[in-house]
């Protein structure tokens, strides 16, 4: 006989599944939230957010909600600290964001703050600017004597050269190269078809393609570098550039960004440059520094280097190209006048040699 149950606990019945229900869907919710943004935006909005927090402890104010008076005395606290714009815009992202997401309206662009923002750009604008150097670019002679420092022996080496050549090739970024799979790679009659998951221009995972270009009996042929590195490796699936032991050992792991740099540096010096000017975005520079200078199509180095925005590109260009088809080319050219009293212009005169002639 099945015992009797009274509707009150058929209700908290009821409310105890909801319960669970709601539980489990603020912890997907919560899961998915963080996928939002990369690990490293998270990092960064949340030094932001202390720092801001510490300040408004310093200074007796209440950090979340906080007022846009508050928002902008902290602000304008951080320009005199020295902060760059680009500072200032990530710690009121972070700002916006912790608010938003504890359900409060967000003081990052009310009036008050807007002003002090436009008052500091104004006050600074007649400043210095300071740029860092970028990443000096691995061109493609550049990166065939860095190459030519590795040896063709060691499994260390065949590594090495493929990770080089074809990180050169794909123009991938350093992040992106290590997390290549070899289901990634589909081969083609002219070279390999490059699958990347997710990258910093698509963060949803969407994937892009990319094409690395086989060079047919040339010693830096980056395909012909994969499949070496490949067979000695014996690798057939999984990620393509892995860690090697001390004793020479291929693992499982992949490698991390940190090592290619690592690796840029250390041909750089062997080769004979300076090693302090390179960074894990030399390859990726270097590609299309070369690009330019061989006057590729842009719209080719767009496709390959995946930039959202064409600008990006047009500078590599316009930086090689400055001096071709100039509007000042045929100007300033020394005249020659005849004895018969005409005038004609030198074009093939050197600059600064010297007074028109008579």
């Amino acid at each position: 006989m099945k015992p009797f149950v009274t509707p009150l606990e058929i209700a908290q019945t009821s409310e105890d599944r909801a319960l669970q229900v709601r539980e489990e869907s603020m912890e997907a919710a919560k899961r998915y939230a963080s996928k939002s943004r990369s690990e490293n935006t998270w990092r960064g909005y949340r030094s932001a957010w202390e720092c801001f927090d510490t300040w408004c402890q310093d200074a007796h104010l209440t950090a979340l909600p906080a007022t846009p008076q508050t928002v902008a005395m902290f602000i304008a606290a951080e320009a005199d600290k020295g902060r760059a714009n680009a500072t200032l815009a990530h710690r009121l992202a972070a700002i916006r964001v912790v608010h938003l997401g504890a359900g409060h309206a967000s003081p990052h662009n009310t009036l008050a703050v807007l002003e002090v923002l436009q008052g500091i750009r104004r006050a600074r604008r007649d400043r210095p600017r300071f740029r860092r150097q970028p990443a000096e670019p691995a061109i493609d002679t550049q990166l065939q004597a860095m190459i030519d420092t590795l040896g063709t022996d060691s499994i260390r080496d065949l590594r090495d050269r493929a990770l080089l050549l074809y990180g050169f090739a794909t123009a991938l970024r350093g992040s992106e190269l290590v997390r290549l799979q070899v289901a990634d790679i589909e081969a083609r009659e002219k070279g390999d078809v490059v699958t990347i998951g997710f990258s910093k221009g698509d963060q949803a995972g969407e994937g892009q393609t990319v094409a690395a270009l086989a060079v047919p009996g040339s010693p830096f042929c980056p395909v012909t570098a994969l499949r070496v590195w490949l067979q000695a490796a014996g690798i057939t699936d999984g990620p393509l550039f892995r860690r090697i032991s001390t004793r020479g050992a291929v693992g499982d792991a992949a490698l991390n960004d940190k090592t290619v740099v690592r690796l840029i540096k250390r041909t750089a010096r062997a080769a004979g440059f300076n090693e302090k000017r390179y960074s894990g975005h030399s390859l990726r520079r270097g590609f299309l520094t070369s690009a330019a200078m061989n006057r590729a199509d842009v719209l080719k180095m767009v496709a390959q280097s995946r930039h959202a925005n064409i600008n990006t590109i047009l500078a590599y260009v316009d930086n090689q190209q400055l001096f071709d088809n100039h509007a000042g080319q045929q100007l300033l050219q020394p005249t020659v006048v005849s004895e018969e009293g005409g005038a004609s212009a030198q074009a093939d005169g050197e600059c600064g040699t010297g007074p028109t002639t008579v």
